[in-house]
């Protein structure tokens, strides 16, 4: 491999005009078609295998003109002023104009009254209108949501306080000027890394072409394959983590090479052949992350895994072309300017240097030097410390407790979590959480009979505060009714709730013939956050297992991949502490602007150990190939090692606080799923990168000495040798420079 891709990095750097092309042509077909593309359909939530999914799929079947889970929904809630009843006459007539104003909008499908439906609370000071929308959320017009807030004003207007819940307002939130904070962050660190303007440029300008050439063309092809408008969240969020890693990688070992005395042609070959290649092979483990996300069994989060995946790829590519490619352009440019005035300076007085002048004095050891000659002389209490410091922060992970949350965990300066508050003061905490109770009683001898001991039955349950009279469909026999936890949707006396009622569904069903199916939103919650947790054995057996058997491919030992795993599953546990810490139990809640704490978003773990591993490995990949290099080559292990952190060290620790800065952006967002994935992501990263990859992996790897190399003899003819370390480069006489600039002047010659 890393033959193929040392002629691919000088065919590159030569033919940079042609390269350049490629990628601008292949980028403007990709706008075009996505700018062409239909519109990407809605994304739907789907739990096949779940309790709550059979219910929605059977009133969909039995109630086909409810459309209650096809658009979008707004909580008109109305609080009379102090002293006041809502249904008093001036009340009541401006609650009713106010919903007579919204039933007008083109997209609304219906504005229920709340005194017509009886939606007013016991004490007659709350009320609230139920709006139905035809479209969803996001295809709700500027006139749509602007009617509402306006015909919320008015009742405003009219002495009354007025907040607008569910999700007809609701759009996904964006980074904004917070991911622009973490991409200027990144250009700093790039720039003090390089010291050259255009090093640092260029691993920004190939990662924004990445991330923009894949989202396109998920975009152009998003209808024909089902893609959503939110599939490239994570794409864009893992495109430009990778993509920034991998362009860093590759110019900081031209860089080296160039500081070895090679042309600058031979510097990209040599460097696409080496970096390139854990490059290559650190791409796929992320991938692999990625694409084994299937293994959950939500197509959302498949469809998202593989879009994500699709971006890695393309980072991958532009990485190992176009990279070259335009170092060709600025080859001496991308060099630090100290060495650029070394150079000329040099040059300049090199006819009357003597051999005393041209003397090379000895390089200063860099801070990645001096810490790995500490680790090698400590390296069990240092790999001690990162252990019992990642262990420590790992305890608050144990008390790990998933949901979804809602509106109750949005900031009290938004209208939806005032509205959320107020009909929980007014309705009980469990309002805002109704359980859908759905009775297929087609194989019951008298449905409604088979209805009514349901009902009863939930209203003897203890953790129910009401039940509604159950409405049927037209052929008689399927009922659906609402029952109230008396518990917020959140709590955990809730989930237990709806275990209960479940576990009776097998005794109901032996003395009605009925089945009963629970469902409702605090329903799906508890199924998602069950189904996930479920998969995260299988996710991590396949992901881990397919990476390991590609990093003893990358490093031809046993003990480096399992040392890899071991030390990502720290991080990891590491990141799940900080989480449950600051979300669950409120540390520095205030300070990172968390209102409310609450259990962990059940897609957390999942997408936390998907894009951690993925980024883990890259560290792994870029850290210790360069130390197997140095072994291959004939270092002992312990200088092997030091090698290694004094050529990969400082990069490592670059991309690790360009990472972090870039997750940390989302931590400033109002959105606490997005604010959990940036504080979880961030954290990730310190604690992989800082206390995993340049503290553990050291110095387990000073303790094993020759050992970490091991490979069974029989191993070793299996499996197939990629030359990652580039040794047969080694073994190269590389052309000189003039020969090739000569060669190119005569038409024929090879």
């Amino acid at each position: 491999m890393a033959m193929f891709l040392y002629r691919l990095g000088r065919v590159s750097f030569h033919k940079r005009h042609w390269f350049l092309l490629l990628w601008a042509a292949v980028l403007a077909v990709a706008v075009f078609g996505a700018v062409k593309a239909p519109a990407a359909p809605e994304q739907s939530m789907s739990l096949p295998g779940t309790e709550s999914q059979k219910a929605y799929d059977l009133l969909d079947q039995r109630f086909p003109n409810s459309g209650s889970s096809n658009g979008a929904t707004a909580r008109l809630v109305f609080v009379a002023p102090h002293g006041q009843k809502i249904t008093a006459a001036g009340n009541k007539a401006a609650i009713e104009h106010t919903v007579r104003e919204i039933a007008d909008g083109s997209q609304v499908k219906s504005a229920l009254d709340p005194f017509t439906t009886h939606s007013v609370s016991k004490d007659g000071t709350t009320a609230y209108a139920v709006i139905n929308y035809a479209k969803a959320n996001s295809d709700l017009t500027d006139a749509t949501t602007s009617a509402l807030k306006g015909a919320a004003q008015d009742a405003r207007d009219a002495g009354l306080t007025v907040e607008i819940g569910g999700d007809a307002l609701s759009q996904m939130a964006t980074p904004g000027s917070t991911e622009g904070i973490g991409v200027a962050v990144a250009a700093v660190v790039l720039l003090i890394t390089f010291g050259s303007v255009v090093a640092a440029g260029l691993p920004l300008i190939t990662a924004l072409l990445g991330i923009g050439t894949g989202v396109a063309v998920i975009t152009a092809v998003a209808s024909t394959i089902g893609f959503s408008s939110t599939t490239t969240t994570l794409a864009l969020m893992i495109g430009l983590a990778v993509g920034i890693d991998y362009a860093l990688f590759i110019l900081s070992r031209y860089r080296s090479e160039r500081a070895e005395g090679r042309d600058p042609q031979e510097a990209a070959g040599r460097a696409v052949g080496t970096a390139g290649s854990a490059v290559v092979f650190a791409g796929l483990t992320v991938i692999i992350a990625l694409v084994g996300l299937s293994v959950v069994g939500l197509s959302f989060l498949t469809k998202m895994g593989l879009a994500a995946a699709f971006t890695v790829l393309v980072a991958v590519l532009i990485a190992l072309t176009l990279l070259p490619a335009l170092i060709g352009y600025a080859p001496n440019a991308v060099l630090p300017r100290s060495v650029r005035k070394k150079a000329e300076k040099d040059k300049g007085s090199e006819s009357g240097r003597t051999p005393a002048d041209g003397a090379r004095t000895p390089e200063k050891p860099s801070p990645s030097t001096r810490w790995a000659r500490f680790v090698i002389r400590r390296p069990l209490l240092v790999l001690l410390f990162g252990v019992v410091a990642l262990g420590t922060c790992a305890v608050p992970a144990l008390d790990l407790q998933l949901g979804n949350p809602g509106d109750e965990s949005k900031p009290t300066s938004t209208t939806e979590r005032r509205a959320y508050d107020d009909l929980s003061n007014a309705f009980g905490p469990g309002f805002n959480g109704p359980l859908t109770i759905v009775v297929d009683a087609r194989n019951s001898d008298d449905p409604k009979a088979a209805a009514t001991t349901v009902a009863d039955d939930l209203k003897a349950t203890h953790g129910v505060v009401s039940v509604t009279e159950p409405r049927f469909n037209k052929a008689g026999d399927t009922a659906m009714f609402t029952a109230t936890p008396s518990t917020a949707p959140s709590s955990t006396k809730t989930k237990n709730l709806v275990h209960t009622i479940r576990d009776e569904a097998d005794d109901i069903k032996a003395s009605t013939g009925a089945d009963m199916l629970v469902s409702g939103s605090t329903a799906v919650n508890i199924d998602m956050a069950d189904k996930v947790t479920g998969a995260i054995l299988p996710y991590l057996a396949v992901v881990v297992g397919l990476a390991f058997l590609l990093l003893m491919v990358v490093f031809r030992s046993v003990l480096v991949p399992l040392k890899a795993a071991l030390g990502f599953v720290l991080s990891v546990c590491a990141a799940f502490g900080v989480i449950v810490a600051v979300f669950q139990w409120g540390w520095l809640a205030d300070l990172l602007g968390v209102q409310t704490v609450g259990p962990i978003s059940s897609m957390m773990p999942i997408f936390l150990i998907g894009v951690v591993f993925g980024l883990a490995m890259d560290y792994e990949v870029f850290l210790v190939t360069r130390m197997r290099e140095a072994y291959v080559h004939g270092e002992r292990p312990g200088q092997a090692i030091i090698t290694g952190l004094r050529h990969s060290g400082r990069i490592v620790v670059a991309a690790a606080v360009i990472m972090m800065s870039v997750f940390a952006g989302f931590i400033g967002l109002s959105d606490s799923t997005i604010k959990m994935a940036g504080l979880g992501l961030a954290s990730a990263v310190f604690f992989d990168a800082f206390l995993v990859r340049m503290t553990v992996v050291p110095a387990l790897l000073a303790l094993l000495g020759d050992k970490a190399w091991w490979l069974p003899g029989w191993l070793g003819k299996v499996l197939p040798n990629v030359d990652v370390e580039g040794e047969k480069l080694n073994r190269l006489k590389p052309v000189p420079a003039a020969a090739i600039h000569e060669a190119e002047q005569e038409p024929g010659r090879v």
